[in-house]
């Protein structure tokens, strides 16, 4: 569920509204965790797609379980976890490079 969260809160933009819910302020209404399962599902996963894509990634499909955005690839037992798999990596790079440029500022 983590990773879940992760995604839907720094790559679609969901705000948690409960532990067990976000709140997509663009569609202005309340998706709870059961409602979005990407790993599961495929039109899910294509939500992260889109998201992607138009904040400058560039998808590729490497395979029946790769996919990659721009140079982060990442595979998984079906599309839609591979999809998320990818997504997740790009969070964690970005919460990575995020820390380190507060470090730089902080030192």
């Amino acid at each position: 569920m983590m990773k879940i969260d992760a995604i839907a809160r720094r790559i679609l933009g969901w705000k948690l509204n409960r532990w067990d819910r976000w709140y997509d302020y663009e569609q202005g209404k309340f998706i709870h965790e059961s409602e979005f399962q990407p790993e599961r599902n495929i039109d899910h996963a294509m939500l992260i797609v889109e998201r992607l894509e138009e904040l400058g990634f560039a998808y590729q499909i490497k395979g029946l379980s790769k996919v990659c955005f721009n140079d982060i690839c990442a595979t998984g037992d079906s599309l839609a976890q591979a999809i998320t798999n990818a997504a997740y990596e790009i969070v964690e790079r970005h919460s990575i490079m995020d820390s380190t440029r507060l470090w730089q500022k902080l030192c």
